[in-house]
């Protein structure tokens, strides 16, 4: 089948734009070598015309996989919380999942977050999709504003 100029704009009119997700400078870590979760930080870069949303992850590092924040509760308190509509990631702009706020749980490890490895995540995006992302592991890196997980029932 021959398409015509007119044709193939007129398809490509039809068709959405899709978010153009790039994800830079992730990491995960664990509280402790024994700890019973972990978190994983990242940029989500959004260079489409359109916003996206991350709306889910998964890992086969840990039981449970969630998109969570910290709420301040006030009086210097902060309680950590499923995110379950996701985070919002604008178009021609970023979304930080950081310490001490978003950020990508991981619950019931099958086993340790070793210095240096990696962990396969599967973050799913409205409507970019999945995305699997390789995350090194990084034990040792210092970020300003950073929770204390190890105190966390999960």
């Amino acid at each position: 089948m021959k398409l015509n100029a007119l044709t193939l704009a007129a398809l490509l009119a039809a068709t959405p734009a899709l978010a153009e997700i790039k994800v830079m400078d992730a990491y995960a870590r664990a509280a402790s070598p024994t700890a019973k979760s972990g978190a994983a930080f990242m940029q989500i870069m959004n260079d489409g015309a359109e916003e996206d949303r991350l709306i889910d992850a998964a890992s086969d590092a840990a039981a449970r996989v969630e998109l969570h924040t910290h709420k301040d509760l006030g009086d210097g308190v902060m309680k950590m919380m499923q995110v379950e509509e996701g985070f919002a990631v604008p178009a021609g702009g970023m979304h930080a999942l950081a310490r001490g706020g978003d950020h990508v749980m991981l619950m019931g490890l099958t086993g340790p977050l070793e210095q240096g490895a990696t962990v396969s995540i599967t973050l799913t995006f409205e409507k970019a999709g999945e995305m699997v992302v390789e995350v090194p592991i990084d034990n040792e890196r210092q970020d300003h504003g950073a929770m204390d997980h190890s105190k966390m029932g999960n």
